[in-house]
């Protein structure tokens, strides 16, 4: 066992000494030392119970015959960070949880790990963790939190409640009602927005239990999850099963299947290229496209539609996606997951009958014929950029539009809100990139203000930057190069025509070529005042949102 580099031998007496000082036993030291890594604090309603579920996992692994080893996470809230500087700081902490998951565990070398995340770049962090480590491990997430006024509402009604505000559809009081309603519980945002997109991909890549994605934070099956979580990593120790035994080719394309079944969050693209990486796996941005032309859309969760992940574990949750995705084939069925059994065995033991068709429909009825995500390349994004389909208006599909152009998150929001765009803009938003930011902020204010000023089916937004899960429309983010790196976004001018062809996959200026180089010979990218020496060094090493905002090595 790993934990003997601390606990065995005489010259391990020092070490075991201060063991004893932290209340453990010797009994307990000669047991496996499981680490449990958990994100709780009292800021993120998503993390807030996180040290209840923390215990229900130690549970479990005593029950099976480890001693548990408790050490705590960062986390940021993304909704609390959005529209200031504090969103810099969002995508960035992904690598610092990677990195001090990876401290913890080989400074103290635990012989396996369950970690517990919940929220945005928390759950791409851990997973990005134990793939690095590769030891006996498994993800319990604390769940998503109930959808609000009887399953009515979310936080991203409340966004969009500012705009409806502004454009005089709903008073302040309705508002101030709605802001005091639309979160009632702690767990995740109740949509199908990034943390729970991340949730369920744990789970159907197979480093999470069945139930993982979808089990309500406040439900009684949450904490039986995590201590069957805390009894099943010891089963992986004893069978030597690793994270890297199960994520591989099959468990790649059965993520990216289930990512468009579902129609998750944009920010999919940007985290599971990164959490493959660290398996040893390239995951470019084409297979995103390849796999969403044959993967019909199931779900239309919100922001694309009414339902909420209550609804979805009611009708059966992930398992029940994805035995209709089976009917079709299009899942890899024989791939190992953290049960020590496959997925296909898995759905053996949990056949269900009437299943809510409803909320997850037949493979032969879906939603669309194609997946929730894709990706355009043109000269705009030769890199590609990426687009929720499954939340685009009709009307938004195929559009060319008037470029209204911004070089911060700050002002674009200012003119959406003053009333100066107008249906047929499209808004460039530009320098809000990785490197550009720094930070690639979320863009959900300024989206969910489109929205509520009922924009969303005449206005775009385009941006190097990204988007919230919750964001809904013609919102085209990552593209890249970035405007930063000299990418042509930096190069639009108001005015210019750019056609969006979702459907062809292309997004295009419609400017020609001699105009750009006149343009290329007196630009000069915008640069911003960095005051955090984090985000300083962050800049100078985060790689484009094409290839997942990692670390250069």
């Amino acid at each position: 066992m790993r934990s003997k580099k601390m606990t065995a031998g005489l010259e391990k007496a020092p070490h075991r000494s201060l063991m004893h000082a932290s209340g453990l036993t010797r009994e307990e030291m000669n047991r496996p030392l499981i680490g449990v890594c958990h994100a709780a604090n009292t800021i993120v309603p998503g993390h807030v119970h996180l040290g209840q579920i923390s215990r229900a996992v130690m549970d479990g692994v005593r029950m099976a015959g480890g001693t548990p080893m408790e050490f705590p996470a960062i986390a940021v809230c993304d909704g609390i960070a959005m529209n200031h500087e504090g969103m810099k700081m969002s995508l960035p902490s992904r690598e610092i949880i990677a990195d001090s998951v990876e401290i913890m565990a080989t400074a103290h070398p635990f012989d396996a790990l369950v970690c517990i995340p919940n929220c945005d770049k928390i759950v791409p962090g851990m997973l990005m963790a134990i793939l690095r480590l590769n030891i006996p491990a498994i993800i319990v997430s604390g769940g998503p939190m109930l959808a609000g006024n009887r399953g009515n509402s979310d936080l991203i009604t409340v966004f969009e409640g500012v705009g409806r505000v502004k454009a005089g559809t709903m008073t302040e009081d309705e508002l101030c009602e709605l802001e005091h309603s639309a979160c009632p519980t702690c767990g995740s945002c109740s949509g199908m927005f990034t943390a729970n997109s991340m949730n369920c991909l744990s789970e159907t890549i197979g480093l999470a239990l069945p139930g993982n994605g979808t089990i309500p934070a406040v439900m009684a099956g949450r904490t039986r999850l995590a201590k069957e979580a805390g009894m099943r990593v010891m089963n992986l120790l004893e069978k030597d099963i690793k994270p890297r035994d199960i994520v591989n080719e099959q468990s790649v394309h059965n993520a990216v299947t289930m990512d468009m079944a579902l129609g998750c969050s944009t920010n999919t693209v940007l985290h599971l290229p990164a959490l493959f990486r660290e398996a040893g796996l390239d995951l470019g941005l084409d297979i995103f496209n390849e796999v969403s032309r044959k993967t019909p859309n199931l779900c239309k969760l919100s922001p694309a539609g009414p339902h909420h992940m209550e609804d979805l574990d009611r009708a059966g949750g992930i398992p029940a996606v994805m035995t209709e995705l089976a009917k079709k084939n299009l899942l890899h069925l024989d791939a190992l997951t953290v049960t020590g059994k496959t997925v296909g065995e898995n759905l053996e033991d949990m056949k269900a009958a009437n299943r809510d068709t409803s909320i997850v429909h037949p493979i032969d009825e879906p939603y669309s014929k194609e997946g929730g995500i894709a990706i355009l390349h043109g000269n705009l994004a030769p890199q590609g950029c990426c687009v929720k389909q499954s939340a685009v208006a009709p009307a938004m599909m195929h559009r060319t539009c008037k470029a209204r152009c911004f070089n911060s998150e700050e002002e674009c929001v200012e003119a959406i809100l003053g009333k100066s765009i107008k249906p047929g803009d499209v808004i460039v938003v530009r320098y809000e990139g990785p490197k550009g930011g720094p930070g690639m902020r979320e863009m959900l204010t300024p989206t969910s203000a489109i929205a509520g000023m009922g924009l969303g089916e005449s206005v775009a937004l385009i941006t190097d930057g990204r988007f919230s899960g919750g964001t809904r429309g013609a919102a085209i983010g990552h593209i890249s190069p970035e405007a930063a790196a000299g990418g042509l976004i930096g190069l639009v001018q108001d005015g210019d025509s750019i056609e969006i062809n979702i459907p062809e996959r292309s997004i295009e200026l419609l400017v020609d070529e001699a105009e750009l180089e006149k343009r290329r010979a007196v630009w000069k990218p915008v640069v911003k005042e960095v005051k955090s020496p984090f985000l300083r060094r962050y800049a100078r090493q985060v790689t484009s949102a094409a290839t997942g905002a990692v670390f250069e090595s």
